[in-house]
């Protein structure tokens, strides 16, 4: 019964570390994305090496900036040819392309209203043509960031009901055949918390070595799909995984220890003669 018992806890806790596993990776996968979104700032024709510093000084004060590179002219024409295999400057006679800034911004400063508002201020600046950025991406990143959040909020909170439900529940019937024995122990007048004691320090146990198989699951489970499957769910940081340990022991210790106060507080409150009944 408790080997019964410990399995049906570890995999409800298994599903607390999953859930727990994909709120990282999909924070990783947001996180990527906003520190690889790219603004373009193409310079005008006539911008000579002053206004390319003033450029440069700017974008290195600005609390947004994350990286930026500077592509020049040149440097420009030979990626075009390269890419294209075509010379503009064989039938133009002149080289088309700006001197440009790729500029990757920091995560906190990569949504709509904070490009809008650093897109106008470098656009109002005299030696800057244009800025370019991929607008499609930071719309649908903004719009859909905070459904996604939701979702996986309330996964996790229906997730951690059902947890406590199932704890209870599988926790009550390993109590079940103990409440003659909590019966007597009131008769010979031991307190609750005494009563409870034993039971209690019994499921903290069960609790913390349902999670540490959890846990050994969980680090299978993660080493097969990131080595095996070559997909990678998030960094294998000290960090995240420090997070996804604390949430399963917590997860494990505390459903655990209120799921057994429950549990033997109805032994506790019942009459002898209801003990029959059930």
């Amino acid at each position: 019964m408790y080997l019964t018992t410990t399995v049906s806890v570890a995999m409800v806790l298994f599903l607390i570390g999953l859930e727990c596993i994909l709120l990282l990776s999909a924070h990783h996968l947001i996180k990527n994305i906003r520190e690889n979104l790219t603004l373009t700032i193409v310079m005008t024709s006539d911008a000579d090496s002053t206004s390319v510093n003033r450029m440069q000084n700017i974008l290195e004060a600005m609390p947004a900036t994350a990286s930026y590179s500077f592509i020049s002219k040149q440097q420009a024409l030979e990626e075009h040819i390269t890419n294209l295999g075509e010379d503009p400057t064989k039938f133009l006679g002149y080289n088309p392309l700006y001197d440009s800034y790729e500029l990757h911004l920091r995560p906190a400063y990569a949504n709509q209203d904070s490009i809008a508002v650093l897109t106008g201020r470098l656009n109002a600046l005299p030696y800057v043509e244009q800025v370019l950025y991929q607008e499609d991406i930071v719309q649908v990143l903004d719009k859909n960031v905070n459904q996604v959040s939701l979702i996986l909020a309330a996964c996790a909170l229906i997730l951690l009901i059902i947890a406590w439900i199932l704890i209870v529940n599988t926790i009550r019937l390993h109590i079940y055949s103990k409440r003659f024995l909590i019966n007597t122990m009131r008769l010979v007048g031991a307190t609750p918390w005494v009563i409870r004691r034993p039971f209690v320090g019994r499921s903290i146990r069960m609790g913390l070595e349902a999670a540490l198989l959890t846990l050994l699951v969980l680090a299978g489970v993660v080493y097969y799909v990131q080595y095996s499957l070559h997909i990678v769910l998030f960094p294998m940081t000290w960090q995240n995984v420090g997070v996804v340990v604390l949430v399963v022991l917590l997860s494990g210790l505390l459903l655990t220890l209120l799921a057994s106060l429950v549990a033997t507080g109805r032994y506790v409150r019942m009459d002898v003669e209801k003990m029959y009944e059930i």
